[in-house]
């Protein structure tokens, strides 16, 4: 029986040619995301995904930021699900979003005490914990619609604000019913705060 011995070398090339196998796939999986449609990559990447469960509690939500967030609103969407509506909240900066999420009798701003008139038969207050001025988090503010309306046949009827006071972003969000069940989650890759609401 003879007994074969292997370099050095070889197993160096071998362990080269896995990382490299490894590496196009994944350069080839960003690329299949990357060569889809606009619109498929904004339900992807910009709404998350269509198979989030359908949120079935509507008592208030709320969650920590990370210590060191300086995060400001750069664009806001609403997309429209199986089941339910969703409005993404995507920051810029450092860190990540903390939040206090909750129906509230009347949209109040922050500060000035103004109250702003909001469509729908319910009101959803958005407080974005770990937020920043543009100047402070060296990122462009959101500057679209405001408000942005809904979606034809959609429970958000309106998203309204997205200012800073005193390190929190206060949004609010129209819903046609008072009270209908909502998740907060978040999502990286961008930063996104992501509010889920059941038709």
């Amino acid at each position: 029986m003879t007994n074969h011995r292997i370099g050095p070398a070889a197993v160096f090339a071998a362990c080269a040619l896995a990382l490299t196998l490894t590496g196009c796939s994944e350069s080839n999986s960003a690329s299949s995301v990357a060569a889809t449609s606009p619109a498929a990559a904004t339900t992807s990447t910009a709404l998350g995904s269509e198979a989030a469960p359908i949120p079935t509690d509507a008592s208030p939500k709320s969650s920590e930021s990370s210590g060191s967030a300086k995060l400001t609103v750069t664009d806001i969407r609403i997309g429209q699900h199986e089941g339910f509506d969703r409005v993404v909240y995507e920051l810029g900066g450092t860190g990540t979003p903390g939040w206090r999420v909750q129906y509230v009798d009347e949209a109040v701003q922050d500060g000035s005490g103004k109250s702003i008139p909001m469509s729908g038969n319910g009101i959803l207050q958005v407080l974005i914990d770990g937020s920043a001025y543009p100047f402070d988090s060296d990122v462009e503010g959101y500057a679209g619609p405001n408000p942005l309306p809904g979606q034809p046949g959609g429970t958000v009827t309106e998203v309204n604000g997205a200012l800073v006071f005193e390190g929190v972003t206060q949004s609010f969000i129209g819903v046609t019913q008072p009270d209908r069940p909502f998740t907060v989650s978040s999502l990286s890759g961008p930063t996104r705060m992501v509010v889920d609401i059941a038709r």
